[in-house]
């Protein structure tokens, strides 16, 4: 299906919509709310992949088969001054993540600094969400997750990690935040499969076949096959991609005490999926004044905006950049959701009840 138009949804309205469609499967209205502040921050920066565009396939169609529980509690597992053990309970991995990184910051506002695991969670969509709660309050944020397998190690031939992603926000004074929020597979799964429905080869260093070998045919790597590591090849260091999607295994599953490795289930599965997530806040005043930081972030990041661009490009960006510019045009014009996007939430509220039939402020 080709994206032939673009929808602009008020915000509001869309949030309304996603609230009432999680309160059709019995999720409470503040965990509804939760939820959606999350996907329409994916939607508004350009992050469609990660929006409503899940709102029935990850999240409404376990809700309706009982395989997440719409009335999860968080509960502590284990707490101390600057450190919490959460578990979701197998509830929706939005509220469960808000909720803790909301602690974490709480203790780092008192301590300095705070980290937080919760196991037994679900998808809890773009990891930059969570770090970015702590600018407001001049803390860095850091949030990553793990999930179902997709990657395979260097040298293996087997999906063993998922795309585990990693999120860092850092404030600064005139600039935009510093916000990293990308995972640490080469591309997306999604990606192979636009490719695979377009009949055409993927750039090699993408994926590999179930032999190993790296393919440039997409439908080798969705069968049997598997995604490479940030990097691709051994010759082009996709062993560091694979060391930090294990690094995001191990915080979000091994310290969590959750899923890990192949212990991550598909969200397209019948069982809990135990994903895992890791969340960190660090006061920046406990290290160093804070104007006196922001001011020297300032000078790092406007030092790279403004050196030398490569021949044929005008402007150097800073990780986040884009998407906050995205997010500020949503701001005034309204959400852009894809035609693919609008006529995949017309068949769920079809589906479930809960008919999408809110008005595009435009269509382009």
């Amino acid at each position: 299906m080709e994206y032939t138009m673009t929808h602009f949804y008020a915000i509001d309205d869309l949030r309304s919509y996603i609230i009432r469609y999680l309160q059709r499967w019995d999720v409470t209205t503040e965990d509804a709310r939760l939820t959606s502040d999350v996907l329409l921050s994916a939607d508004m920066r350009g992050i469609d992949s990660h929006g409503v565009i899940r709102l029935k396939s990850y999240y409404g169609s376990r809700l309706a088969k009982g395989l997440i529980d719409p009335h999860a509690p968080l509960s502590v597992v284990k707490e101390t001054q600057t450190t919490l053990a959460m578990d979701a309970n197998n509830g929706l991995g939005h509220p469960a993540s808000v909720k803790t990184m909301r602690l974490c910051i709480e203790k780092a506002a008192l301590n300095g600094v705070a980290l937080a695991t919760v196991r037994n969670s679900n998808h809890y969509g773009i990891a930059g969400f969570y770090a970015m709660m702590a600018l407001p309050e001049d803390m860095i944020g850091i949030s990553f997750t793990n999930s179902s397998p997709f990657v395979a190690p260097t040298h293996g031939r087997k999906a063993m990690l998922g795309t585990n992603p990693i999120a860092v926000a850092v404030p600064s004074a005139a600039c935009r935040p510093y916000v990293l929020d990308m995972a640490t597979s080469i591309v997306p799964i999604g990606r192979i499969t636009v490719y695979q429905k377009n009949q055409k080869l993927i750039p090699p260093g993408w994926g590999i076949d179930q032999s190993g070998r790296v393919t440039e045919d997409p439908s080798k790597v969705l069968e049997g096959g598997a995604l490479m590591p940030l990097g691709g090849t051994e010759l082009m260091r996709g062993y560091k991609g694979y060391g930090l999607g294990l690094l995001v295994d191990i915080f979000s599953g091994v310290l969590a005490g959750s899923g890990f490795g192949e212990e991550v289930l598909s969200a397209s599965g019948d069982q809990p999926t135990r994903v895992g997530h890791f969340f960190a806040a660090i006061k920046i005043d406990a290290f160093r004044d804070i104007n006196a930081f922001k001011r020297d972030m300032d000078q790092l990041l406007n030092g790279l905006r403004n050196s030398p661009k490569a021949e044929g490009e005008d402007r150097i960006y800073i990780h986040g950049e884009k998407e906050f510019e995205k997010a500020e045009r949503a701001a005034i014009e309204g959400v852009a959701l894809s035609d693919v996007t609008v006529k995949t939430l017309v068949t769920a509220g079809n589906e479930d009840g809960v008919p999408f039939d809110l008005r595009p402020l435009k269509i382009e």
